[in-house]
Order: structure tokens, then sequence, then C-alpha cells
């Protein structure tokens, strides 16, 4: 038999035939005692097709359940108040599972449908890490979603070649936590593919063709590439309306803004895209960020960036590098929307 984890047709039938058994051995043990057989294993059984049955057989079952639970009754003679009750609540259930089960457009029940999705998510967060960097190389980074869940509209995808050149892309989907997590997926999807394929220009072009095609006005979303050489320290980075990079310049212990400037990506069909080049010597450092870092209420994004550089700046001279990413989020005031940082550092020797 197939395993029933697969969803398939078989693996359902075979699923549907040992809870119809079942739900016949307690018909039995209700039509033989009914005093003694709890009206709550109906239910139980009815949670049971929710969990692994998809529409049809779920409504099948379903319907033999409640068949089932009714005739019990009447052949008891219990038309108490507990008993009329449950049979109530048990038919109210049936309509709203059965209801239910037909708007899961996934074709899947929740048991499978939710770990597929699941699976998606950490591969495709998975090619958002950044890789073990060569010393004296070290990046790190820190993400918290708006609402608590594990899907945001901010996502990393990164992919380190022989050692040698480190690419990096931070994006900020419109939208907020669960409602964007869907179409950020897609964007990192295939944001991933065209990593390391394409020069940083012709990969935002790319990206910004791909979200004008999507049947959506709201479809739009800001990015920064970064390309860097391990060997030699120089960089390029290219954003697209994405707020701007932090520099640490260690002879002067102060992080600078970088010039790097652009359109949101899937707003016109050719964005400007203006890069900016540098070469991160030892002891200094990059930093990306999201808005939702930044701005908040009664403050705009000049005066966010000018916090952001005091408050990293302080961090850096008391405390160092270590944590530097997660001690700022942990300072960023509360609000509704997902933040990301992410630093890239060349250590010094």
């Amino acid at each position: 038999m197939e395993n029933w984890r697969t969803g398939s047709r078989s693996s359902q039938v075979y699923v549907l035939c040992v809870l119809l058994v079942a739900a016949t051995a307690c018909f039995v043990a209700a039509w033989v005692a009914f005093d003694v057989t709890p009206s709550a294993v109906w239910f139980v059984l009815l949670l049971l097709g929710v969990l692994v049955l998809r529409s049809v057989p779920l409504a099948l079952l379903s319907c033999a359940l409640l068949v089932g639970a009714t005739a019990v009754a009447v052949h008891d003679g219990a038309y108490g108040g507990r008993v009329v009750t449950s049979l109530v609540l048990l038919a109210l259930c049936v309509l709203l599972v059965v209801q239910q089960s037909t708007q899961q457009r996934s074709g899947l029940p929740a048991a499978l449908s939710e770990p597929m999705l699941a699976q998606l998510r950490d591969r495709l967060q998975a090619q958002g890490r950044v890789p073990t960097l060569p010393s004296p190389w070290r990046s790190q980074s820190a993400m918290l979603t708006s609402h608590g869940s594990r899907y945001a509209g901010d996502f990393l995808v990164a992919d380190l070649r022989q050692d040698r050149e480190l690419e990096m892309v931070l994006v900020d989907v419109c939208g907020k936590g669960v409602t964007v997590g869907p179409q950020a997926l897609q964007f990192a999807g295939a944001l991933g593919g065209l990593v390391g394929a394409l020069p940083p220009d012709a990969l935002m072009r790319a990206a910004n063709t791909f979200l004008l095609r999507q049947d959506s006005d709201e479809s739009f979303a800001t990015a920064v590439h970064l390309l860097v050489d391990l060997t030699s320290g120089d960089y390029t980075i290219t954003s697209a309306g994405h707020p701007p990079v932090l520099h640490w310049a260690a002879e002067l212990a102060q992080w600078d803004v970088d010039n790097a400037r652009g359109t949101a990506l899937g707003v016109v069909p050719d964005p400007e895209l203006h890069a900016s080049t540098g070469t991160l010597a030892p002891g200094e450092a990059l930093m990306f960020y999201t808005d939702g870092v930044i701005e908040t209420r009664g403050r705009d994004l000049d005066d966010g960036i000018t916090w952001l550089r005091d408050v990293a700046t302080h961090r850096v001279l008391t405390r160092g590098f270590d944590g530097v990413a997660r001690s700022i989020l942990r300072d960023v005031p509360r609000g509704d929307d997902d933040r990301a940082v992410l630093v890239l550092e060349r250590i010094s020797r």
C-alpha cells in the first residue's frame, strides 16, 4: 500500500477504509452498550478524518458518522437533552468540516498540506542563509516577523562561489507577515535561480520583469544586491528603492551612508539603478536592513537612519560586532512591519 502521506487516491481509499472500520466498531459498541459508549468517539473520528482525508472521502466519512450516531440514538430510544444536543453538534460539525474541506485549495488534507508548505518554505529559506565564509570574513543576520509567524515579506538570497566571491540580495516585499508570505516565497524561488547566473544590474532588471508579470497591483519590492570579492574586499552595491547600506569606517569609528540608489522593483518597466563601489578594509563592515528597522510612527526614514547609526555605533564601540544584528533588532520599537538586519564584516588580522 502506498504511504498515506502521499495523499494519492489509493492511500486515501486505504485511510478511509480504516476509519470506516473504526466507525463500524464504535457503532457496534454503542448499539450493544449505549450507556457506556461516550458520544465523543464520533467527534474523535471526525477530527481524524479532517487531518488525513481529502474533501470527497471526508464527506463520506462524515455522513457515515452522522448516520451511525443517529441510528444508535434512535435504536436505544435516547431522546434526552444531552443526546439530542450531541447529535445537533455533530451535524453542525459535519457541515462545517465538509464546507471547509471544499475550500482547501491545495487539494490535500491539513496533515499533508501544512508539512508540504513548511518544506517549501524551509527549502527556500535555506538558500537565504549566508554560507560559512573563509577567514577573515564573517556575517551575521537577524529577522523578526511582524506577527510572530515564520512567513515574512523580508528574505535573503545568498551564494558563495569558490570561496572567492559572495553575492547576496536582501529583499523587502510589499506587505506584512502571513499575507505576503506566498508572494515572498515565490519571489525568493525566482531570485534563487538568478543569483550567480546574471551580473548585478541584469539580475535586478530580470527580477523587476518577474514582478511586473504578476497579476497584482501590489507586486513590488525593494531590494539591495551585494557582490564582493573576498580576496581584495572590492564590492558593488546595487539598490532598488531599498534603505541605504551603512559602511563602518574603522578609522573614523562611524557608520557612513552608502550612495547606491534606485527605483523599487515591480513599479516601472525600466527602473533606475545607480550602483556604488568600494573596498572593505580589515576592521570594516557593511550593514543591510529593511525599512521595518528604521520606520516607525512619528519618525521619518532620515531620522530612522540617524537613530540606527547612533545605536549601531554605540554597540560596536562598546561590545564589538559580535551579536550586533540581534542587538539592534532588540532595540527597534515594536511595530507592524517585518524587520531584518544583515552585517558583513572583514575582521582585522
